[in-house]
C-alpha cells in the first residue's frame, strides 16, 4: 500500500461527487509529465490525500487500479476509482509545515519550500509523510468529536461514534506503521553483512546498538534503492544520527567529511578524526556521493 498527494484545485469537487481523480496521458507538446504518469502507479487499496487551496481536505482509498479512459476533448486520459472521505476539519499546509518540510524530498515534492504547492497533478508521499499527516487529521477530528460529546444528547453521541473517518485513519496509520517497520528489519538483517556485523566507523557490534543508516534517505529513494543494502551503512546510534543529520558523511573513496558546524574539540567526544576512512562496497558510491551533495551540512 502507497501513498500520493493530489493537487486538485479547481477540479476537486466535481471528481469528488464522480468518486475519482483522472488526467491526461500526454500535454499539448505530447510529452508525458511525471505527475500525470504517476496515475499509473496507484493500485488498489492505496490511500490519496487531496490537497486544494492550501489545505487537505479529504482523503481518499483507491477502490481499483489506474485504468484508461476517453477525457472530454476525446483524448485517451487516466482514471482511478476512489472513496472519498472528505475532512470536517482541514488540515493547513503553512500552518504545519515545519513538521512537513523535513519530511518532502529533494525531487518531485509535493510542496515548495515556501509552503505553496507545486504545480502538477500526482506526487509521491512517503511513509513517513503519510504518517504525519494521518496524525495531524487525526488529532484535529478526534479532539474535536471528544468536545462535541460533551455537549451532545445520547442519541446524538451515538451518531458521531460511528463516524467512519475515525477508523479509516486509525486503520491507514496501522497498516504504514507496519509496512515501515517489517522494512527496517529486513533492510537491516541485508545490510549488517556487508559491515561485518559492527559499525562502518567505531567497530561497535552490539547488535541493539546498531542501525542500517540511509546515504540516500526512504523519502527520496526509489523502490529499487529503499531495497538496496548497497545504498546503506552499518552504524552505532551516534553514527547514524550525525550521518542522517547531515554532520557527517563520505566521500567515493571512503575518507570522513565533518561539517564545519560542529566543533573540532568536541570530535573525539563523538569518536572522530578528520582523517578516518573506511572500505566502501563499488555500489555504495553513487549513495554516499548523493549523500554528501544533499544531506551534508556545508555551513
Amino acid at each position: 500500500m502507497n501513498s500520493f498527494i493530489v493537487m486538485q484545485g479547481e477540479t476537486y469537487q466535481e471528481e469528488k461527487e464522480l468518486g475519482v481523480i483522472r488526467s491526461p496521458q500526454r500535454d499539448k507538446g505530447d510529452n508525458v509529465p511525471h505527475s500525470w504518469k504517476r496515475m499509473t502507479e496507484v493500485k488498489k487499496d492505496d490511500q490519496l490525500f487531496h490537497y486544494v487551496r492550501g489545505e487537505i481536505v479529504a482523503i481518499s482509498i483507491a477502490t481499483g487500479d489506474c485504468s484508461i479512459t476517453t477525457m472530454h476533448n476525446e483524448e485517451q486520459g487516466y482514471i482511478i476509482p476512489l472513496t472519498y472521505y472528505e475532512l470536517e476539519y482541514p488540515i493547513n499546509i503553512e500552518e504545519k509545515f515545519d513538521s512537513i518540510l523535513p519530511l518532502l524530498p529533494v525531487k518531485y515534492s509535493a510542496f515548495k519550500p515556501n509552503a505553496h504547492g507545486n504545480s502538477g497533478y500526482l506526487y509521491p508521499c512517503n511513509d513517513e509523510l503519510a504518517i504525519t499527516l494521518i496524525e495531524f487529521i487525526s488529532d484535529l477530528h478526534i479532539y474535536y468529536v471528544e468536545e462535541e460529546q460533551l455537549e451532545l444528547s445520547v442519541d446524538e453521541v451515538k451518531l458521531t461514534e460511528r463516524n467512519v473517518l475515525i477508523p479509516i485513519l486509525a486503520e491507514i496509520e496501522s497498516t504504514v506503521k507496519t509496512k515501515i517497520r517489517l522494512e527496517q528489519q529486513k533492510y537491516r538483517k541485508a545490510v549488517m553483512p556487508l559491515w561485518h556485523n559492527k559499525c562502518a566507523l567505531c567497530n561497535i557490534e552490539l547488535p541493539s546498538l546498531l542501525k542500517a543508516s540511509y546515504a540516500k534517505p526512504w523519502k527520496d529513494s526509489t523502490n529499487e534503492e529503499r531495497s538496496n543494502p548497497h545504498n546503506g551503512l552499518l552504524l552505532c546510534h551516534n553514527h547514524d544520527a550525525l550521518y542522517k543529520e547531515g554532520f557527517i558523511t563520505l566521500d567515493g573513496q571512503g575518507r570522513l567529511h565533518i561539517s564545519s558546524t560542529m566543533k573540532e574539540e568536541d570530535y573525539t567526544m563523538y569518536g572522530l578524526a578528520p582523517k578516518m576512512k573506511i572500505k566502501l562496497h563499488a555500489e555504495n558510491k553513487p549513495y554516499v556521493k548523493w549523500h554528501k551533495k544533499h544531506i551534508f551540512q556545508t555551513n
